[in-house]
């Protein structure tokens, strides 16, 4: 098959990989820009996507072409080595007319998809693969704000995303306008107005996603995605549904009025109970207790989580009504 015999049908491989991946890092970065500009719609979109069809089908759709991507830019890395043969090192400088990036794009990549990596232990792992297997864990999947304090507050993170983004800029400049070249757009005078396109939205793009995390990073470090009252209350919405599931729309109702010092007392107070001999032993027939017994587990998690010694009216909203004293107690 000519796309992956010939030269020509590798570089046309290349290019339209290339050009999807473009395309997905410009809608990334803005979706980052979400994240700073408006925190709570950049959960509601985490939520949206999630582990959705869709999703599932746009992260696999990625995945095969980032590996087609990674594949045929090593067969034509040696494929270009080969052809060199002994004269591969009888150059000791590069041509001015040679880009630095472009004899540097594998170790360009190489940089990029470790960074890559890095980036996907710290987000996608937690999130959309933890709906995928089903695991509950501290921070809610759909709270994406929590994993970027998580991830941001570390020293190393911004340190790996800027080197990362800067082989990015390196990559992503050359690859935008070698794509339109590798296809058959090679006239001088459009090749030198692709390269000033490439040189200004790959300069935006990772410009953009460095000033992201910065301002991550300072915001972590000042407990901002813990200590917000709007995404408190965000994150309070999302223990809500688990409890009028498990405990019934009075608990649910009594814990959604409930500022957050009273909800962790409350949620606290409940799971004390619960674990306790006596009430194991009086629940020890009810399917549905353990499932209750874990839903207590994950919200106490995530209110100690938030819990942090900041000033009671930074934690903690105005109730839109008055809380219930009562605990939420399991149906029979």
């Amino acid at each position: 098959m000519w796309l992956s015999s010939s030269s020509v049908g590798r570089k046309f491989v290349m290019a339209v990989t290339g050009a999807c991946l473009v395309l997905f890092v410009t809608f990334h970065c803005l979706m980052n820009a979400i994240a700073i500009c408006w925190p709570a719609a950049y959960n509601s979109i985490c939520e949206f996507l999630g582990a959705n069809w869709y999703a599932l089908i746009a992260s696999a759709g990625l995945a095969v072409l980032f590996i087609i991507h990674i594949i045929y830019a090593v067969m034509l890395t040696l494929q270009n080595r080969k052809a060199r043969g002994a004269d591969a090192y009888a150059i000791s400088r590069r041509p001015k007319t040679v880009e630095w990036s472009s004899q540097n794009m594998l170790v360009l990549g190489i940089v990029i998809l470790a960074f890559l990596v890095v980036h996907l232990i710290q987000f996608w792992a937690k999130m959309q693969l933890q709906e995928i297997r089903g695991v509950h864990d501290v921070l809610p999947p759909a709270a994406g704000t929590l994993f970027l304090q998580e991830a941001f507050s570390q020293v190393y993170t911004p340190i790996v995303y800027i080197i990362g983004f800067i082989a990015l800029w390196f990559h992503f400049n050359h690859g935008f306008w070698s794509m339109f070249q590798s296809i058959g757009w090679d006239n001088q005078a459009w090749i030198e107005r692709l390269k000033k396109i490439a040189c200004w939205w790959s300069s935006i793009v990772v410009v953009l996603f460095i000033a992201q995390a910065i301002v991550f990073t300072v915001k972590a470090h000042d407990n901002y995605y813990k200590t917000d009252p709007v995404l408190r209350e965000q994150y309070k919405e999302m223990i809500i549904p688990m409890f009028e599931k498990d405990f019934g729309p009075d608990a649910a109702r009594a814990i959604s009025a409930a500022p957050y010092d009273q909800m962790k007392q409350m949620v606290q107070g409940t799971l004390s109970q619960m674990e306790a001999p006596e009430a194991q032993s009086y629940f020890q027939n009810d399917p549905e207790f353990p499932a209750r017994l874990e839903t207590l587990k994950h919200a106490a998690a995530l209110l100690e989580y938030l819990d942090v010694d900041q000033a009671p009216d930074v934690l903690d909203a105005p109730a839109e009504a008055p809380a219930q004293q009562a605990n939420p107690q399991p149906q029979k």
